[in-house]
This record gives C-alpha cells, sequence and structure tokens, in this order.
C-alpha cells in the first residue's frame, strides 16, 4: 500500500512521486491551503494540498487528528523560509495528488501531537494510543536496536539461545511466586518462573557450555519505578569460567553497547567490595557520580553523655556516621526539616547536623542544637576528621547499622542531585565479595542471592562459620542502579546440600524440592556462572526514562493491575471447578440484633 515511510522522505525524493500510509498528525487550513502532517513509526512527513485538485482537497477538509488514510503525492522542496531543521522531513514537502481514507477516528483521549500534563493512568488506560506518541514509538524502536544488539554480541561469543519453561514449581528466590493451577493434577501448582536459574545450571550439565535467552520473569512483589510483576531480563550461563572470565565479557558487552548505540565511552568499571560499598556510601548499588561518602565517628562520640550517638557506637549493631556536604551550610533550616522528613522514610529517627560557618573560630564557628550534648572535645575531632571547610555542613546518623546506610545512602543520593554535584554522566561499577548469608530477625540466615550461588570457602570452612562466609557473587551498577546480578554457581553435589542445611532446608526438604538439582549434580556437573541483566531497567538508563514503565509496551499500574484489559479479573465457577478451586468469600458482616419484642 505504501511506497515509503513518513520519516523517510528526504531531498533524495524530490521530483518523485510516493505513496505514504499513516494516521493525521495535525492538519492546518491556511486560506485555502491545507496542511496534513502526516506520521507512522518512522516519523512526520508534511503534505500540502491545494484547490487545484478538487476532489482531493475536499477529502483533507474532512479528515481530523488520527483518520487513518493513504496518500499519493509528488515530493518537492520547501519553499525558502518554511524549512523546519527539527524534523528529519524538513526540507521536503509533498504535494498531495490523492487521499484515501482507510478508517476515522474518534477524538483522541490527549493530545499526540504535542505530549502535555496527561496522568500516567489515562496513559496506561489508552495505552495504545500512548504507543502512538513519537517518544514512546522511540523507546521501543530503541529497545529492539539493544536487544538485537546483545544478541548479536552474545552469538558472536559462541552463546546459544536456549528457551527454558514458563511453567515450573516454586523455587526460593527471595520473593513470591505466581502459583498457576493445573487442571490435571487437583490440589498441586506451577510457578511462573522468578528466573530461569535452575534450567541455565540443568544446561550446563547438559553440556550447552553457553546459553543466554531473553526471558520473560515473573515476581509477585511490592512494586516501585523499576519493578513490574513480569519484566524481561537478558540471561547468560557459562561453565568451564570464573567470575574474572565471565565479568571481563560482560563488562566489555555493555561498554560496546554503549559506544556503538549510544556514541558513550564508558570508562572500565572500578570493583568495590560489598563492605566497602556499604561502608561507605551505604548501598550496595553505589551511585559514584555523587561525591560524597559516608564516614565512621563512632569512635569518636563512644564516651559522650549523649545516648542518641554513644548507644550506638557501643552497639555491635550499631553505627554512628557523618556525611558531610561540602558547600552545604547554605541549606535553609526549612531544607533540613524536608531532609529529616526523608530519611524517616527509612526509619531514622532524626537528622542532626552542624553547620560549618567559621573554622578559624573553633567551637564558636559551627552552628548546631547537638554542640552542647556532643562537647567540645568530640566536635572538633569529627571536624578535624572531616576536614571541614568554611560553608559545609555535616549530616549525622546513628542508630542499627541498617537503618543508618538505608538513611544516609538515601540522603546522599538525594543530596547529589538537589545540589547538582554529579561528576559525571554515567559512572559504572562492580560490587562483589558479597557476603554469603545475611541474618533475619528470628536470628536463621537466608541467602543474599540466591542459594545456589557458590561460598568462596570450603565445605569444612562454611559450616564451622557461615556467617562469615563470602560469596562468588558480583552486581554489575551504573549511576545507582543494579543493571545484573550474577555469581559462581555450586557445582558440587556436597557443597550445595551444606548451604540447604545452612538455610535450614533439611535433608528431606531439600530432596524434594531440588531432587532433580541435586541428582544432576553428581553426574559430572562442570564448574559454571553466570549473570542476568535487567532489560527494562538497561533501556531506562538508557533512553533517559523515569520509570520502567516507560520502556515496556504494556505495562503493570504500581499496584500490579493492567488498566487497559482490566486484568486481573474474575474467572466464572465454570473454570474454577475445573481448576478444583473453591474460593473463600468474606463472610458478611452480622447483623444487629433487634431489640426483644421487635
Amino acid at each position: 500500500m505504501r511506497s515509503d515511510y513518513c520519516g523517510g522522505i528526504n531531498e533524495a525524493h524530490i521530483d518523485q512521486e510516493v505513496t505514504l500510509c499513516g494516521w493525521v498528525h495535525r492538519r492546518r487550513d491556511h486560506g485555502g491551503v491545507i496542511f496534513l502532517d502526516m506520521r507512522d513509526r518512522d516519523g512526520i512527513a508534511q503534505v500540502v494540498f491545494d484547490p487545484d485538485t478538487p476532489e482531493c482537497f475536499q477529502a483533507a477538509d474532512r479528515v481530523r487528528s488520527e483518520y487513518v488514510v493513504r496518500i499519493k503525492g509528488r515530493v518537492r522542496r520547501r519553499p525558502a523560509g518554511t524549512e523546519n531543521r527539527n524534523m528529519a522531513t524538513g526540507q521536503v514537502e509533498v504535494l498531495g495528488t490523492e487521499l484515501e481514507l482507510l478508517n476515522a477516528a474518534a477524538t483522541p483521549p490527549f493530545p499526540l501531537d504535542e505530549y502535555g500534563d496527561v496522568g500516567e493512568d489515562v496513559r496506561l488506560r489508552f495505552r495504545y494510543m500512548d504507543l502512538r506518541r513519537p517518544e514512546m514509538l522511540n523507546r521501543l524502536r530503541f529497545r529492539s536496536r539493544v536487544t538485537s544488539y546483545l544478541r548479536n554480541f552474545l552469538e558472536g561469543q559462541g552463546y546459544m539461545d536456549v528457551e527454558t519453561p514458563i511453567l515450573t514449581r516454586a523455587t526460593p528466590e527471595g520473593a513470591r511466586d505466581y502459583l498457576v493451577p493445573s487442571r490435571t493434577h487437583a490440589g498441586s501448582f506451577f510457578a511462573l518462573p522468578q528466573s530461569p536459574q535452575l534450567f541455565k545450571q540443568l544446561l550446563m550439565v547438559s553440556g550447552i557450555d553457553r546459553y543466554y535467552q531473553i526471558a520473560k520473569c515473573f515476581r509477585d512483589e511490592d512494586l516501585r519505578a523499576d519493578r513490574q510483576p513480569e519484566f524481561t531480563q537478558v540471561d547468560v550461563e557459562c561453565s568451564f569460567t570464573d567470575e574474572e572470565s565471565l565479568m571481563d565479557t560482560m563488562e566489555t558487552m555493555i561498554r560496546d553497547l554503549f559506544r556503538d548505540l549510544q556514541k558513550v565511552e564508558l570508562p572500565r568499571f572500578p570493583r568495590l567490595t560489598y563492605a566497602d560499598a556499604m561502608h561507605r556510601y551505604g548501598s550496595d548499588k553505589p551511585d559514584l557520580r555523587i561525591p560524597f561518602e559516608l564516614v565512621d565517628v563512632a569512635d569518636l562520640v563512644a564516651k559522650v553523655d549523649f545516648k542518641v550517638f554513644s548507644g550506638p557506637a557501643n552497639s555491635d549493631g550499631g553505627r554512628v556516621a557523618a556525611l558531610h556536604i561540602p558547600g552545604g551550610g547554605s541549606l535553609t533550616r526549612k531544607q533540613i526539616d524536608d531532609y529529616t522528613k526523608f530519611v524517616g522514610i527509612y526509619g531514622a529517627r532524626g537528622l542532626a547536623y552542624i553547620k560549618v560557618n567559621e573554622v578559624a573560630k573553633g567551637i564558636e564557628g559551627l552552628q548546631s542544637p547537638i554542640i552542647k550534648f556532643l562537647g567540645d572535645e568530640a566536635t572538633q575531632a569529627i571536624m578535624s576528621r572531616l576536614n571541614v571547610k568554611d560553608g559545609d555542613i555535616v549530616f549525622f546518623g546513628a542508630d542499627k547499622t541498617r537503618v543508618v546506610n538505608e538513611a544516609l545512602g538515601a540522603l546522599r543520593v538525594k543530596l547529589g542531585h538537589d545540589l547538582k554535584r554529579l561528576e559525571s554522566e554515567w559512572a559504572p561499577c562492580w560490587v562483589v565479595d558479597f557476603p554469603m548469608f545475611e541474618q533475619d530477625d528470628d536470628g536463621g540466615l537466608h541467602a543474599i542471592h540466591h542459594p545456589f550461588t557458590a561460598p568462596s570457602c570450603s565445605v569444612e570452612e562454611l559450616v564451622k562459620a557461615p556467617a562469615a562466609a563470602l560469596s562468588r557473587a558480583y552486581d554489575m551498577v551504573l549511576n545507582g542502579t543494579e543493571l545484573g546480578g550474577g555469581s559462581i554457581r555450586i557445582h558440587d553435589q556436597a557443597m550445595q546440600a551444606t548451604v540447604f542445611r545452612t538455610l535450614g532446608i533439611s535433608d528431606e526438604e531439600a530432596e524434594e524440592k531440588f531432587g532433580f538439582l541435586l541428582d544432576a549434580l553428581k553426574y559430572g556437573c562442570p564448574p559454571h556462572g553466570g549473570l542476568a541483566f535487567g532489560l527494562d531497567r538497561l533501556v531506562m538508563l538508557m533512553t533517559g526514562a523515569s520509570s520502567i514503565r516507560d520502556v515496556i509496551p504494556f505495562p503493570k499500574t504500581q499496584s500490579a493491575t493492567c488498566l487497559l484489559t482490566d486484568a486481573p479479573g474474575e474467572v466464572d465457577e465454570k473454570q474454577l471447578k475445573e481448576l478444583h478451586i473453591r474460593l473463600r468469600k468474606a463472610q458478611q458482616a452480622a447483623a444487629p440484633a433487634k431489640p426483644a419484642g421487635e
């Protein structure tokens, strides 16, 4: 039906006849001459209709925004002074000679010609309209380019694209599973995969050697801007490798991707241990564009009478840290109050601070309500350790280590953005040497990554001191966002069984849930490891979108619903009966008893 895409018309087409198909982006009537901006997925072309072709002119007069039309015409250069340098087709226009109406359109629920303040709920309800916007089309086009590039890179490295099952069984990977009832096995359920983890390990046992997949994954968890109940990851696994080789290949892939698709030269990725990242930045995914760091001061306040500081300073699970912001002394009391509310989100009970007015005046040059509680000696020691200058401000966190890290880590990032202190556009890193386990509130242990991650120690050392064990895990971080995470896997049955026992999984439970994996490890499993990238997050970062919902064609809301299809929805009794399911209805509130005699 078409000879060219609208966005492909250029000066090479001058004096050629073209046929365009698409939507009417905008219609303008300029004193007897009608202009239609025609839009398709590749861009916009201006088409001109004049009264010399009465039938065609009248047809153009009747069309409105979002009508679907087919237009034939001749390409010509735009008159001098009317060129549009903001359009790829801005040097030319099409003199329309034929116009065929393919389909009319109702008035759009929001304007597509210039994106205004349209609520996200409206955009998601009419997603098929929202996706017509050039901004959204370009993001999906870019996503397609990213996917194609990564496929080509991995294929070039000898990786094989292998599909793994969507219907599987529940595995402990840190989030709730989406369960699918079985019609043919009453009372039994499949689970949608949180990742292809176990299957890709079994592929290594099978001798596939190098596997990848653009995989759909599902997690029934609370949502944020960078989370969805269903998401896409670039899943990679490799045999006969170690972390150094895998990390080098994956880093090369991401650096090549940025260089070739965005003309951005990412630096080599520095390495941070988990302990160092938490100590300096309060986060295992630090944004290294921001120069501020957390500094421990517990030793300087351990003996002060100020229990707010000395309590955590003398507690095994506590931390007292300072966040030094050069030039931050100009912050107003209202701004500090706002930051105090902000850290409260992360469990902090307050936000102590010291403003540095004049260093030369000693204590007299400092401004803070906490100095009288800290005392001159401790205050001066803190200022000396931080090497403060006139006009600085220092914020403090004193609480359980987790609370201090989360609160000051988040404050560090917020201040970096609010004060415009980002020192670079892109700052990647690797975070390595994660603890193998983390302690639960009840004293038990859970795996920081997943229970198939290999520890850095022997079976004997793991049994002796499980809480001290480090894992062979690694996370790739970019601008404070985790792009991907992976590890060298356990390939020895004895080690895997030991990890299960350490996590409180009995041998019987391990056999019931993971017997197929334990059996496979007996039959010559090679050393192997892998990594999974969040494709949605990667594209979000590269396009500058504020949410992964803006780079997914049909996303869910933050409450895990689809406004377009109104999913999830109820099903009828017949379907439930076939699945051997009976719903428990919420009990009706009991009616109040009638008084006697009524």
